[in-house]
């Protein structure tokens, strides 16, 4: 299994990059993995509703042109569905028994998701209904992606 990563903005923090990082790490005896960054497109103090949606157009064209051909894509958005650990990793294992090699999860920016990305994606993913920074759902992500793998094989990490 392939996986990518496509997000949003550099991982400004320390503790998040290490953190995104010793998940990675973890992750390599499971999958091939990569994190790809855009840089996020830059609003005005005082943004107008067209305004907005005119830069998340742009930021959307970008995401969708990053995202790996034949990649299925699962866009993390606070409106999409809400799963389980045990719910993802069996969504998971759906996807390598129905022979899908690569997974993009797509990571939008602090103003959000075109309506053209989320279109795209196979499956809108939601954490929670409460707001996340952009650079902590990094984070959550890797983890989550990790436990799952390691529930498929019923190793310790998840009770």
């Amino acid at each position: 299994m392939k996986i990518t990563i496509l997000a949003v903005g550099k991982l400004k923090e320390k503790y998040l990059r290490d953190g995104v990082a010793e998940y990675l790490k973890r992750l390599a005896s499971f999958a091939k993995i990569e994190c790809i960054e855009i840089a996020e497109e830059k609003m005005p103090d005082n943004f107008s509703l067209a305004e907005k949606e005119k830069t998340l157009a742009r930021e959307g064209e970008r995401l969708l042109a990053r995202v790996p051909e034949g990649s299925d894509l699962i866009v993390l958005d606070v409106a999409g569905e809400a799963l389980s650990s045990e719910e993802l990793a069996a969504r998971l294992d759906g996807w390598m028994v129905g022979g899908v090699s690569h997974l993009t999860f797509l990571i939008g920016g602090a103003f959000g998701l075109s309506p053209a990305v989320r279109k795209a994606a196979k499956l809108r993913l939601s954490f929670s209904r409460m707001t996340f920074t952009h650079q902590m759902v990094r984070m959550l992500l890797v983890e989550q992606i990790y436990r799952a793998f390691k529930i498929l094989r019923g190793e310790k990490y998840h009770w």
